[in-house]
């Protein structure tokens, strides 16, 4: 496996693969890989002929008072999980590389962006909308995977691909879980042990709403009261918040007639856990 620190040298790379007519994947992370992460590169591993796995902490994502200083980090150990699964090249760029001096440029990705995290974490889809556009550019994939438990992520990057017709297709793959629930996150090492246990109420309250629209609740508001209801109950658990909202375009609706997402985001002590389910009438 090839560990690229440049972008002249993850060039140079898929261009070499490209002369020999090989299809490239690639799966955009953070880091601080766990099975989440490795699901997305064994699907781009099945389709893709090369896969490429980026693992930068994106300094524009995150805002002024939150986590990207204490963001875990361990390369060495991440370059390792990445070749188990088969991954063909890591690009690991440094902040500079990805933004140089004079930096001036964003991409604002309008209206699907705007509920959810891009109202509690103002300028944070800015910031993912930019780098990927930057990670496409560079790398050229003709796959990009994603995870589902960052739904609303999901969403705006199709958007945005569809608008600036980049030749890409995204891939989505349902949420990894813990053997108890939890949804997979790299910020899950934050967690006290009772916070932890905690943190269940996250799964917990998605799978009672699905169960009380299969007994035939429709009603968004009603809906909505259960599962604040259902989270208020563990002590620990503080709402940033819940909202059940349509697909694809994230707008507010007062019934459930077909689909909509569910998504949550919780605070246990210092961290925030985000989850999310879809219901179907």
């Amino acid at each position: 496996m090839r560990l690229c620190k440049t972008v002249e040298e993850v060039r140079s790379f898929i261009n070499s693969v490209r002369s020999e007519g090989k299809t490239v994947g690639l799966v955009p992370t953070m880091g601080y890989l766990h099975q989440g992460h490795l699901s997305l590169m064994h699907e781009a591993k099945r389709r893709c002929d090369v896969v490429v796995v980026s693992i930068f902490v994106n300094p524009t994502q995150f805002g002024p008072n939150e986590d990207y200083q204490t963001y875990p980090r361990d390369l060495q150990r991440d370059a390792g999980l990445a070749a188990e699964a088969g991954v063909d090249a890591v690009f690991a760029p440094e902040v500079a590389e990805m933004y140089p001096p004079g930096f001036s440029t964003f991409v604002d990705v309008a209206g699907v962006s705007e509920p959810l995290c891009g109202a509690s974490r103002p300028g944070h889809f800015r910031g993912v909308a930019t780098v990927v556009t930057k990670l496409f550019n560079i790398v050229r994939p003709d796959m990009a995977f994603f995870g589902q438990k960052d739904f609303q992520q999901v969403l705006v990057i199709k958007r945005l691909v569809e608008d600036l017709n980049m030749d890409v297709r995204i891939v989505d793959l349902p949420i990894v879980r813990e053997a108890d629930g939890l949804a997979l996150s790299s910020r899950n090492v934050y967690l006290s042990e009772e916070e932890r246990k905690a943190a269940l109420v996250l799964s917990r309250s998605l799978s009672l709403a699905r169960q009380w629209v299969a007994e035939g609740e429709k009603d968004i508001a009603r809906l909505k009261e259960l599962v604040v209801r259902e989270i208020r109950s563990e002590p620990l658990a503080d709402i940033d918040y819940v909202e059940i909202l349509s697909i694809p375009h994230l707008k507010q609706m007062d019934v459930l007639q077909d689909k909509a997402l569910l998504a949550l985001a919780v605070r246990f002590g210092k961290t925030r856990l985000i989850d999310n389910t879809v219901l179907e009438a």
